[in-house]
């Protein structure tokens, strides 16, 4: 009988006892194609060979070295490896365990090095559950409720969400540009204001990218303004959309990266990554945590970027994600039900509806209950938990996402 807390319902019924690339198997020996990669973790699939020797390797050598306490080979070896992928300029990293506690060393990094006490991040998006986190995210309700007061400071501006404000894309951006410059002259002073905090693709609200215009309005403000630009890469980044960080698809530089999720193939590890210039200007103590930068993490990670970069999973990730995208088209023109197709790369996500525009959870949650009970894991995400997400490994094989398109097609006809 399990003990779990009934808080944190599963989205499927499945028990999976082990993974093995794009597959997860139960205790029976069933099995599913995971398009849900653990929500983007397990972009080198499950148990890639590589991952699996370079972890159990560090386990009989070394699992806990405090850094706080120690350094350790692994964890200085990435710091160089990480380097190499970061924009120029950007050549500090500081280690954590989660997501959210990277936005928060991040959030806390900005008001130290600036002086300032304001926020200000965009509507629809998800940086996490811990305080400072939720209090940053909108991507849905349930989030932030019970959760009040949150922390102070935080100003949500608009984002380019042209599918749901009904515009083209070069009008929404200019009138949520407009409308970031109304919160400076209302409640946000720039002089007040440490940093702005976005997804450059949002995950949780809806597969949004910011687009080019957008990223560089705001990079063009936080310059005249003295503010942090921070992307938040948990979801978008590393390889995902078909750049190794999103925000390169829109030719703008961050003062910060966060990142997580795939970072590690499914190991506890985040990091947030600036110049040593901006990282001076936090405190003393600052940073930190038992177990941040964990030896096996670290290994796990330096195992992942020699796939990432040996099986090229970045370019993967582009060329496989525009052949995914072709047949999902191809299905809209089938199905009124799918309005829109959103993202990059092997992140898309498809808004289910009832009619234009009108959000249909209930139609997205029967098809991937229909596609579970028919061999393949998917997810949802939403406001209204409206959009079915693609999100495999990026390892995925052209024969599996034309499996998956099958079995999705074959829901959309059932249900």
């Amino acid at each position: 009988m399990s003990h779990l807390s009934p808080l944190l319902v599963q989205s499927s019924g499945i028990c999976a006892e082990r993974g093995e690339g794009s597959w997860l198997y139960d205790q029976d020996g069933n099995r599913w194609l995971d398009f849900t990669s653990g929500i983007g973790v397990t972009s080198t699939g499950h148990c890639h060979p590589k991952v699996v020797a370079a972890a159990q390797a560090q386990v009989a050598k070394l699992v806990h070295a405090q850094y706080a306490t120690v350094t350790h080979p692994n964890m200085l070896t990435l710091t160089d490896r990480l380097y190499e992928h970061l924009p120029k300029g950007l050549d500090a990293v500081a280690f954590s365990n989660s997501g959210s506690e990277s936005v928060e060393a991040a959030v806390r990094l900005a008001r130290q090095a600036t002086g300032r006490p304001n926020l200000i991040a965009f509507r629809g998006g998800f940086h996490g559950r811990t305080l400072a986190a939720a209090s940053l995210t909108t991507s849905t309700s349930k989030v932030r409720t019970g959760w009040q007061p949150l922390m102070a400071g935080v100003s949500i501006a608009p984002f380019p969400h042209a599918y749901r404000y009904k515009q083209d894309m070069d009008t929404c951006v200019a009138d949520c540009l407009h409308e970031l410059d109304h919160i400076f002259a209302t409640e946000c002073n720039p002089a007040d204001t440490a940093a702005m905090i976005i997804e450059p693709v949002q995950g949780e609200y809806g597969y949004y990218p910011a687009g080019q215009a957008f990223m560089q309005g705001l990079r063009e403000r936080c310059d005249k303004h003295g503010i942090l630009l921070i992307a938040d890469e948990i979801q978008a980044g590393y390889g995902r959309t078909g750049k190794f960080w999103s925000h390169e698809h829109f030719a703008v530089k961050p003062d910060m990266i966060i990142t997580a999720k795939g970072l590690a193939s499914g190991y506890p590890l985040s990091a947030i990554a600036a110049s040593k210039a901006l990282m001076n200007h936090g405190y003393p103590g600052s940073q930190g945590g038992t177990y941040g930068a964990n030896a096996v993490a670290c290994a796990a990670t330096l195992a992942t970027l020699d796939v990432i970069e040996n099986e090229q999973l970045v370019s993967r990730a582009d060329t496989l994600g525009s052949k995914l995208r072709q047949q999902l088209e191809a299905l809209q023109k089938q199905h009124d039900c799918i309005d829109e197709i959103r993202g990059m790369g092997l992140m898309l996500g498809l808004e289910i509806v009832s009619a234009p525009h009108t959000p249909d959870g209930d139609r997205a949650a029967r098809l991937i209950k229909h596609c579970e009970t028919n061999g393949m894991l998917m997810l949802r995400c939403g406001s209204q938990g409206q959009v079915v997400r693609w999100l495999p490994p990026l390892t995925v094989s052209e024969a599996e996402i034309d499996k998956a398109v099958e079995l999705f097609a074959a829901a959309l006809k059932e249900t």
